[in-house]
This record gives C-alpha cells, sequence and structure tokens, in this order.
C-alpha cells in the first residue's frame, strides 16, 4: 500500500501533494471548522453534524500528524482537549477562503 508520504513525494504536481495532504471528505471541511477558532471536540462535532464520532477522531489525529492543526490538552476534571490550526494550517487560509467562494458561487447560489 502506498503511503501518504509516497504519494507526495512520488508525484511532484503540487496539486497532488496537497490532495494527499487534505484528500478526502471530511479534512477541508474541518480545516474550514477550524479557521477562525480553537474548538473543542464537541463543538466541531456539533458544527458537522452528518460525521461521526469516530471518523472525527480519527481526522483529527491525522491533520495531527500531519502538522496542520495542534491539539492541546488541559490537565483538568473534567478533561478539556481544544483543537486549533498550527501555522501550515493557517497558510491554507486562503484556500479555504476560496474553496468557501467558488462554492457559494457555484454551487448554493446557483442551486447546483
Amino acid at each position: 500500500m502506498v503511503t501518504k508520504e509516497e504519494k507526495t513525494t512520488q508525484n511532484p504536481c503540487p496539486v497532488s501533494a496537497m490532495v494527499a495532504l487534505i484528500g478526502g471528505k471530511w479534512k477541508p471541511i474541518i480545516l474550514y471548522c477550524l479557521r477562525s477558532d480553537t474548538r473543542r471536540f464537541g463543538e466541531i462535532a456539533t458544527r458537522i453534524p452528518t460525521i461521526s464520532r469516530k471518523v472525527l477522531t480519527d481526522q483529527l489525529k491525522e491533520l495531527e500528524q500531519d502538522q496542520l492543526i495542534i491539539r492541546e490538552q488541559f490537565n483538568e476534571t473534567p478533561p478539556r482537549v481544544e483543537y486549533s490550526l498550527s501555522e501550515l494550517g493557517k497558510s491554507m487560509a486562503p484556500v479555504l477562503a476560496a474553496m468557501e467562494k467558488w462554492g457559494t458561487e457555484n454551487i448554493l447560489n446557483k442551486h447546483l
């Protein structure tokens, strides 16, 4: 099986590398959800109601491993964990904004 690292290094196309990093159904939506605020797991789950808790957990772990988000665990009772964009994740803000604009102009406004 080809790993994500192999996918990003085998193909010199930067779009392919980016898709390998944030591809899939949920990662762009999670990044978009975190674009302006730090959020707890439950807040993310509420904002993306169609994602299962297991899938959300798995996707957050992958985004953290890929250094796109930061997971901060607080030593409190009850435990508190917050997620935010890393600097690398924040650098994707223009991409997410372009996706939002395109979606609004071409899907929402045209009812596609």
